[in-house]
């Protein structure tokens, strides 16, 4: 079930088109700013032009930054990742990750829904990109439907085995696993809800492509990540500001900018990510036209505050 934004298409806010956020830092009293990483920071092969030396002047004006990602790794990770492209470490609050949220839950299971799943699951996760730890969640990762009480669903590669690598699987033989699970009724947890991300200027399946499929087969999904508001409210806990004082960074309507909507969060689209082939968009910093995000914001009920090509100053 998608959350229930605070703007509606019969209430659509008019966004402000920027060249950079210089702009708005200087016209807007922004605390925290929350910022999505793959398709705004870098495309996980490269850092993007600028990122680095926005994120610098940003941290000139001692503007607290916190990266909140929909990556199904352990935050940890992903600071690593920053700083192998370059990225400064000490200029961020913090991370949260879609990831690292799924891991602290299961490891508490001070919540209701996650304290009834069980033990035994079925681990969906990567191959090539390699396979997430479970270390530390008391979980008995097995490969037989019949024994899961839940499924766990970290990537779209392979599938997770008991005393041996994660064995590589295709995604149509993981959605006919997702069938027989379906018909047990089994609980998904999807620890990274995005459909799809930017590599190197193309488009990866991500693990909210078979959280999606689950739903169709009447399953239950519980989305730890955006656009869901437990991702937004964790990342400003970590800023210790509210949501009147941070605006969120991202380059995916369906996630970054609905999630702020439905988090009371002013936002800022980054069009020279994920939608930029949406856009008709073939090249870094290329502007978009107004009539073309307009008609894409509808179609995705999510409105952004700020429009920008690229995170530039």
């Amino acid at each position: 079930m998608m959350p229930k934004t605070a703007i509606s298409s019969n209430d659509v806010q008019l966004f402000q088109c920027l060249g950079g956020i210089r702009q708005l830092v200087e016209t807007q009293h922004v605390k925290a700013w929350l910022l999505d990483q793959f398709g705004v920071l870098h495309d996980g092969k490269q850092t993007y032009p600028g990122a680095i030396s926005t994120l610098e002047k940003l941290a000139a004006t001692r503007a607290k930054m916190v990266v909140i990602s929909n990556s199904s790794r352990r935050a940890c990770v992903t600071v690593d990742k920053l700083r192998s492209l370059g990225f400064d470490p000490s200029l961020f609050v913090g991370a949260i990750t879609s990831g690292e949220l799924t891991h602290q839950y299961l490891q508490r299971r001070d919540d209701d829904w996650f304290a009834a799943l069980g033990r035994s699951c079925i681990h969906i996760t990567w191959s090539d990109r390699g396979a997430i730890s479970l270390e530390g969640l008391d979980l008995k990762v097995v490969e037989n439907v019949e024994e899961a009480e839940f499924i766990l669903v970290h990537g779209t590669e392979a599938l997770g085995a008991p005393l041996a690598s994660a064995i590589p699987k295709k995604l149509e033989d993981l959605e006919k696993i997702l069938e027989k699970c379906a018909d047990r009724e089994l609980p998904m947890v999807v620890a990274n809800p995005d459909y799809v991300t930017v590599e190197a200027r193309a488009l990866s399946i991500m693990p909210g492509t078979l959280a999606a499929k689950y739903e169709q087969l009447g399953g239950k999904v519980k989305w730890m990540g955006k656009p869901y508001k437990i991702i937004y409210e964790s990342a400003m806990a970590m800023a210790g500001e509210d949501a009147s004082n941070c605006v969120a960074v991202g380059d995916s309507l369906h996630h970054d900018i609905k999630g702020a909507n439905a988090t009371g969060i002013q936002s800022v689209f980054v069009t020279g990510g994920v939608h930029a082939a949406d856009l008709g968009l073939g090249s870094f910093g290329e502007i978009a036209s107004e009539s073309a995000i307009h008609a894409l914001a509808s179609k995705h009920e999510a409105y952004p505050s700020y429009v920008v090509p690229a995170f530039v100053w």
